[in-house]
Formats: structure tokens, sequence, C-alpha cells
């Protein structure tokens, strides 16, 4: 796995170290969150939905940018000890940007319903809704912030509260995201990230580590329209078991400022999530 993340990162290389600069907003002022970019210089709208694989682009500084799972739906694999359902409604994040390469992001799960029986059962036994668990993240952009060259590299650190009672995990969660973004042509790029978590299990009380590494291409085959396939899998040292899920998902630019798009997760084994959603993504 790490190899094919080495190859992604090593093969745009050469025709990004000799492609010509493009012009940057931030090429002759600095900005703030008190002091904005100016609105005609914002940089193009790169949030970090519809997938799993994030952008490595922050929101510009002075500006607040939403995200918004309207609804989400989250079956269990049937591979599962026990089958859960998840529903999430306005599951939402928000960003601000505070400097040229840095943004500040919180999110807010505004309501979600847990449910789950052991497998095989028909009925389910357990039931909880509620406001979720609040996630607190900061991410830093270090290569590539001014969108003009072909490649982009940030990080990003969270902690994960436990806000959200039943609904929750019931305890901090912990994780830190390594994006990255390399421009193909005009029209399609390569994200890929890997995603290291130290969760918590309620029922065994203890603490465990989870991997997910992912890629992606976001093709813009029209102006207003775009698609995102990704590829995801996942590990963890509880389970010891890889799961693997493929994401389609369209997107609607109907302004600069303003994109809409819903998808599926297909589980790729018996172990995966299936999912299902439909959100967009607001800028001010």
């Amino acid at each position: 796995m790490k190899h094919f993340f080495l190859l992604l990162l090593l093969l745009p290389s050469l025709s990004w170290a000799q492609a010509p600069a493009k012009s940057s907003p931030y090429d002759s002022a600095h900005f703030s969150w008190r002091k904005p970019v100016p609105r005609n210089r914002l940089r193009e709208l790169q949030p970090d939905r519809p997938g799993i694989t994030e952008s490595p682009f922050t929101v510009d500084a002075g500006h607040a940018q939403l995200e918004v799972d309207g609804l989400r739906l989250l079956n269990s694999g049937s591979g599962n000890d026990d089958q859960t359902r998840e529903l999430h409604a306005a599951y939402t994040m928000l960003k601000l940007g505070l400097s040229r390469r840095t943004d500040l992001q919180l999110e807010v799960p505004i309501y979600s319903v847990a449910k789950q029986r052991p497998a095989g059962s028909d009925e389910w036994q357990e039931r909880h809704a509620g406001f979720g668990d609040l996630t607190v993240r900061v991410k830093h952009n270090f290569l590539g912030d001014d969108q003009a060259g072909k490649l982009a590299m940030s990080v990003i650190g969270y902690v994960r509260l436990p806000t959200g009672g039943q609904v929750g995990d019931g305890a901090p969660e912990y994780g830190v995201v390594l994006p990255i973004d390399v421009e193909l042509s005009d029209k399609i790029n390569l994200e890929a990230q890997l995603e290291t978590d130290l969760n918590y299990d309620r029922e065994q009380g203890s603490r465990y580590l989870g991997l997910m590494p992912s890629a992606a291409i976001e093709w813009d085959f029209a102006k207003k329209l775009g698609m995102v396939i990704e590829g995801v899998t996942q590990w963890n040292t509880e389970q010891r078991r890889w799961q693997a899920s493929t994401n389609i998902a369209p997107i609607i630019k109907v302004t600069d400022n303003l994109q809409l798009d819903f998808g599926t997760h297909f589980a790729l084994n018996n172990l995966s999530d299936h999912q299902y959603f439909v959100g967009f993504t607001l800028r001010r």
C-alpha cells in the first residue's frame, strides 16, 4: 500500500516541475481572518466533501465555508457480528479561514439516529437518537496553497469530543489526515490521503488504532458538472481485517460559491458499510 501512494506522488512530479506558474490571489498581499481576501480574488471552491479523500486546500482567509450532509444513511456490512444502521441529518462542517495556509473547522452532527441488532435477528434491539460527537479540526497547507502548481499537500489534526451521549462513541478520539492533490489536466485531478485514527470502543472500554488510505479521481466533464470516483480501504487493530469500498458522487456546481452533491458508497467486502448521501457546500 505504501508503494502505491509513493507512486502517486512521484509520477506527476515530472510535469509539475516544468509547468508554468499560474496567477495567484496571494501574489502581492497578505490576508488573515481580520483582513479577508477580497471576493473577486477567491480561489476555486475546494470542499472536503463529497468523498472520504479530503482536499489539501484551505478556506480563503477571512471567509467561512459550510459543508453539509443533508442526509446520510449507513448500513453495516453483513460480515459484522452486530448489524448497525445510522441516519445523520444536517451533519455540518463549519470552516473559517484563519490565514494564507490555515483554517479552523468545527464538525457538528446536528441529529443522528443509531440502531443495533445481533446478526441474524430481524428486530432492532437498541435505538439512540440526538446530537452527536462534536469534532474540532485544524488544517494547514504546506505545499501548493496558491493552486498555481500541479501538486498540493496539507495536514489535518482533529479531536472528537464525547458530546453525543449514547449516540456518540463515549470518549475523546484523535486523528491525523495527510491529503494530497495532483493536477493531471485542466479537468482531472488525482487526490489521495492517509488517515490515522485513535478510536474508542464503548463496549470493550478500550482504544484501538485505525488506518484509512484512499484515492480518488475528480473529473470536471462540463462547466457545471463533475464526478468523484474513489477507492477506500480501512484497517484497525481491533478487527485486524481490511474493509474496502468504492464511492461514486456526481457534483453540480451551481455557482462559484455553491456546490451540490449526492452519491453512494458500494461495499467491496462483507465488512464494509453501505452508504447513501446528499449534501451541499456554501462559501461566504
